[in-house]
């Protein structure tokens, strides 16, 4: 009877220990989870880090420019690799100016869009800006109904401005940084007012999108690219067209063949 027993007590023992060392090891085996889990986690903290460092370093290291007034060209701050021009479309967004910024947006090429505030005045039109800008483009003030400042009072030149910035501002949430006058028709009291609000006034070095010669996609490509006015820093003045739409991916094609970088607005500083 007492060998019974203490064969008994043993077994009971054995099993204790068995389910002791169970539990045991399925804790060890949870601790080692969530040991992995974490050590990913922090991996991939540190991969997101890394990342967003050496994008704030890229972003450091590319060149400011400046705009150069006399011809509107921009003028790197600092030696740069490649040459580079700036592309701009006026009159946006009318009716291709949607189907620009996503062609631009497909091969990430920046671009400042110049709106006029009688494009923005229905629904469709603030749609059309609000993709645009969602698509990561510059939006440029290029006033309300696209006058002849020089024909205005300085408080109806404040109007076609201001009252656009408000607009933009009010459907984008960011209030433009850029002005460019209709015909490139500046007044003393226009750029006073930029500087009044913070903004940056440019024309452009060339453009061609309106002589009728140019009104066809191949002729206009040809002619963006291989122009006599072309150089570093070039200021490009296109506009909201069919036929500046249909000819947009080979002007790209041209530049990048002929080792061109496209600038990003983003690094133009005021003067």
């Amino acid at each position: 009877m007492k060998k019974f027993m203490m064969i008994s007590f043993t077994a009971l023992v054995l099993a204790g220990c068995s389910d002791s060392g169970q539990e045991n090891s399925e804790a060890e085996e949870v601790e080692e989870t969530e040991e992995t889990e974490e050590a990913a986690e922090q991996e991939e903290t540190d991969t997101e880090s890394e990342s967003s460092q050496e994008e704030e370093q890229q972003s450091d290291n590319a060149a400011a420019y400046s705009v150069n007034e006399a011809d509107a060209s921009l003028q790197a701050e600092t030696e740069t690799e490649n040459p580079a021009v700036l592309l701009t479309i006026d009159d946006a967004p009318d009716t291709y100016g949607v189907e620009m910024a996503e062609k631009l947006k497909e091969r990430d090429i920046p671009a400042i869009f110049f709106v006029n505030g009688h494009f923005i005045n229905d629904e469709e039109g603030k749609k059309d800006l609000q993709a645009i800008y969602n698509m990561g483009f510059e939006i440029g003030n290029h006033t309300m109904s696209h006058p002849d400042l020089t024909s205005l009072s300085e408080e109806e030149q404040k109007t076609e401005i201001v009252e656009l910035n408000n607009e933009i501002e009010e459907i984008t949430g960011e209030k433009p940084q850029f002005f460019r006058a209709p015909f490139g028709m500046n007044t003393e009291y226009s750029k006073a007012l930029m500087e009044e609000e913070d903004m940056i006034w440019m024309n452009w070095t060339y453009g061609y999108d309106w002589e009728p010669e140019y009104q066809n996609a191949e002729a206009l490509a040809d002619i963006m690219v291989n122009t006599e006015l072309v150089r570093d820093g070039a200021n490009l003045l296109m506009h909201d067209r069919e036929w500046t739409n249909e000819a947009l991916p080979e002007i790209i094609d041209g530049f990048e063949e002929n080792g061109y970088d496209f600038i990003d607005p983003a690094h133009i500083e005021s003067n």
